[in-house]
């Protein structure tokens, strides 16, 4: 017992005259990130050391074990970690600015316009502008009316016989050959022109005693022709209308006056069938058939109108 009391009080003795030596503190460099527990809505901080090169291992080791702590909420530790996290949050606030001026913060609840509504504003704009260049196209060429211009009228022949009509009436039969010209011409300066008419009747009064069309044709812009008609009427039944004619032996002797009407009809396909102009010319001649002139051509430059 005594040599274990001595060991004791010389141990005692060598402890308190040797002075201890506490080794160099190292700089301790520690690295705080944040992180986000979706399902309990807690933030913790996770504070790990970073020894400076010259730190030992064995020194680390206590380090990191006194020094690293979580900020998860436990029951008996509520306040102390909440004082810890409200200081190293101040400290990071400015790290969360950064995390989410980097775009990651999620913007999906922000609104736009879809893409269906962009598809139907290109389709109605599309419409809006076509309709409108339609509608220039339009205006452009409908002051561009083509010309018609009456040339003349040939006489093949004109005769009144004795007869009968279909039902057995007896009237005065006239058998009429006449062929009209006139000059057709394409002011369109953009486009051709497809032309037609109404049917021309020769009528003396009311009576039609001849008749004939147009033949279908294509006009070119800009373009001109000579149109040539041939009007025939065949048996025609006057029913007293021709008792002032004087005739012989089934030709006219006097002169007779006739009346021509008809419409020159015209149409442009200026884009396809979408915008297509029509024109029309109505006619209206009056004309005197003179025995003497059978075979001749007779000028209508001052006998029709053209409207």
């Amino acid at each position: 017992m005594s040599m274990h009391a001595k060991t004791d009080s010389e141990v005692t003795s060598q402890t308190a005259s040797s002075p201890t030596r506490s080794p160099p503190r190292r700089p301790v460099y520690f690295v705080q990130s944040p992180s986000h527990d979706g399902e309990k809505n807690t933030n913790s901080f996770h504070s790990t050391p970073v020894l400076s090169p010259n730190a030992s291992p064995g020194r680390h080791s206590r380090n990191s074990s006194s020094t690293r702590f979580s900020g998860s909420l436990r029951p008996g530790s509520r306040k102390g970690t909440t004082h810890q996290n409200q200081q190293l949050g101040r400290k990071g606030d400015k790290g969360f600015d950064a995390i989410e001026e980097e775009g990651l913060v999620d913007y999906g609840n922000q609104k736009g316009f879809p893409r269906r509504c962009y598809f139907l504003a290109f389709v109605v704009g599309f419409f809006v502008l076509f309709t409108f260049f339609s509608l220039v196209l339009w205006a452009a060429a409908k002051p561009q009316k083509p010309d018609v211009t009456m040339r003349s009228i040939s006489f093949d022949q004109f005769v009144v016989n004795a007869g009968a009509d279909a039902s057995g009436v007896a009237t005065e039969m006239v058998t009429l050959n006449a062929t009209i010209k006139f000059n057709f011409r394409n002011k369109g300066t953009f486009f051709g022109v497809h032309v037609s008419s109404t049917p021309m009747d020769l009528a003396y009064t009311e009576l039609t005693l001849a008749s004939g069309t147009i033949k279908k044709f294509y006009q070119s812009r800009k373009g001109h022709r000579l149109v040539s008609v041939n009007l025939q009427g065949r048996g025609v039944p006057l029913y007293g209308g021709g008792v002032n004619w004087a005739s012989q032996n089934g030709k006219l002797t006097a002169p007779v006056p006739l009346n021509l009407n008809f419409t020159v009809k015209a149409k442009a396909y200026v884009l396809g069938k979408l915008v297509k102009p029509k024109f029309h010319r109505k006619v209206s001649c009056a004309i005197v058939y003179k025995p003497t002139l059978v075979n001749t051509p007779i000028s209508l430059k001052n006998s029709c109108t053209v409207e």
